[in-house]
């Protein structure tokens, strides 16, 4: 039987909140993948719409506009310590709110993809369970808030390590989690892939 989104979801949160417990104080300021933003202010964006309703969600997006609204998120919480933090996210392992829209979606491709960003920047890679990964490679090249389509159009993109290929052109192969990073506009995994359209997608994400 397929596991679901909102399964693998939750799976995605347990492992972040398992490795969490492992890192020192410093490594919570540390700087993640995501600009401006620590490794504290990528947990508390992860877990930061958990508890709005229609109305609360109305209210952040009113206060931040939709392109700050994450980060109106993340000034919420700020406050709170790694601990406090770490305690309400295992408080949320199953997503509620709007990451668990469409089936736990969103909370499975924001995980999956902040996790890496805290585990990348601190050099502490992982093997991401293989039916996970295939199954957030095959949701992000669609989904519009994630812009992946732009970043990898007429490119053929083909995993190296799981079944997943992606595209028609020229070639980007390597591990799907660099795959993944890439799509999502990091960098940092560029340096994981090979192949003849490389060149094209680091000129997209450097632009």
């Amino acid at each position: 039987m397929t596991t679901s989104l909102m399964s693998m979801a939750r799976d995605e949160r347990a492992d972040l909140a398992e490795f969490l417990a492992t890192l020192t104080p410093q490594q919570w300021e540390a700087p993640s993948l995501c600009s401006r933003w620590t490794v504290k202010d990528v947990v508390a964006h992860t877990i930061s719409y958990e508890e709005l309703g229609p109305l609360g969600l109305a209210r952040r997006f009113a206060k931040g506009w939709v392109v700050r609204a994450n980060q109106v998120g993340v000034d919420e919480f700020a406050d709170l310590s790694p601990e406090q933090l770490l305690d309400f996210l295992r408080a949320h392992l199953e997503p509620r709110g709007l990451t668990a829209g469409f089936g736990g979606m969103i909370a499975l491709l924001d995980g999956t993809i902040h996790h890496q960003d805290i585990r990348r920047a601190l050099n502490r890679p992982r093997v991401v369970p293989a039916d996970r990964l295939e199954r957030v490679l095959e949701l992000a090249p669609g989904n519009p808030r994630l812009g992946a389509g732009r970043r990898i159009r007429g490119l053929r993109l083909r995993a190296t390590d799981v079944d997943w290929e992606h595209g028609h052109g020229p070639e980007v192969t390597g591990p799907g989690e660099a795959l993944l990073m890439a799509m999502s506009g990091r960098p940092a995994a560029l340096a994981d892939l090979d192949g003849p359209g490389l060149n094209a997608l680091a000129a997209r994400l450097r632009r």
